[in-house]
């Protein structure tokens, strides 16, 4: 893979990441409050039922149980959590946590995948989490256990999840968008029984409700996902893995435009940091090979030539 492809493709993967970071303002401007079971459960379900039903193909053998486990990692257990986390911790403590899902993926692929460990991972991962601190830490606060223990189960679900999904691949046969299907209907209908029995109906929805569920089904979930899982059958896990550090970013530039939140200098530096760390994950193309040398043309005794200084006067005498 050459150089620009590999750009391009890390590109449209990361808008995924960047989607979303997005969703942090629509939670919190749009839907309805205190429900991450039915954000999660409407983020996943409708979306995986439409690719289902433009696919037409349900998984066959082996792959009933790995797209459930895939769905579970990647979706239904990853989102519920993350949900709880931001709830649950303030001052963006959990997307601190969640900063630490690259090192679980470097971690993880050199014991499933047989990647290498490299010591430009390591210090890509220390400085995404510095990056990420500096974004958004904002001086001592209270931590909630549950908030987490979520946020290092959502980190841990993600890193599997893509060490899994990059490990089993994509049957033959299968298009992304029902491969995507699969994963989005499976975290969606392990969530619902939960969500209907652990959480109440809401009174009514808005039309702000109806806008922010419509943006997680089509732009949160069905876009996003499968320019996800494209990128992981393109890239290496530990390379995707870093794109995911662009969501607190997006989070943070939508609270200073949106919601006239201040952007402190540190806020930038951690930006930056976290911009060099993205790109000191991803794969560097292979240098090209030098052209060999060509080797001389064997000698060759030429017979007409005289070879010993005896000869030669023999021959002209």
């Amino acid at each position: 893979m050459k150089s620009r492809r590999i750009g391009l493709t890390a590109a449209l993967t990361g808008l995924a990441p960047a989607i979303w970071g997005s969703t942090y303002l629509v939670t919190t401007e749009l839907l309805p409050p205190d429900r991450p079971l039915l954000a999660t459960t409407m983020r996943a379900l409708p979306g995986g039922l439409f690719l289902l039903a433009l696919g037409r193909k349900l998984p066959a053998g082996i792959w009933w149980w790995r797209a459930l486990v895939l769905g579970v990692l990647n979706i239904g257990a990853f989102n519920f959590l993350l949900f709880v986390a931001a709830y649950r911790l303030p001052g963006g403590i959990a997307a601190l946590i969640m900063s630490a899902q690259p090192m679980f993926v470097v971690i993880l692929a050199a014991l499933f995948l047989g990647d290498r460990i490299r010591a430009v991972h390591a210090l890509a991962c220390a400085m995404g989490t510095g990056g990420v601190g500096l974004l958004v830490f904002k001086g001592a606060a209270s931590l909630d256990t549950v908030g987490v223990l979520a946020a290092v189960g959502g980190a841990l679900c993600m890193a599997s999840g893509i060490t899994l999904t990059k490990r089993w691949g994509r049957p033959e046969g299968v298009s992304l968008l029902t491969f995507t299907g699969w994963q989005l209907t499976a975290g969606g209908v392990v969530l619902l029984p939960f969500w209907l029995s652990l959480e109440d109906l809401p009174d009514g929805l808005t039309g702000s409700n109806v806008i922010g569920f419509a943006y997680l089904i089509t732009l949160g979930a069905v876009l996003s996902y499968i320019v996800w899982f494209r990128g992981i059958e393109r890239l290496p896990a530990v390379a995707v893995s870093f794109l995911a550090l662009g969501s607190p970013v997006v989070a943070t530039l939508l609270g200073y435009l949106v919601k006239d939140q201040t952007l402190s200098v540190l806020q930038i530096v951690g930006m930056v940091v976290i911009f060099l760390a993205v790109v000191l994950g991803q794969p560097r193309p292979p240098k090209p090979r030098s052209e060999e040398t060509p080797s001389p043309p064997p000698r060759t005794t030429d017979s007409r030539l005289p070879d010993h200084p005896a000869l030669e006067q023999e021959r002209s005498g």
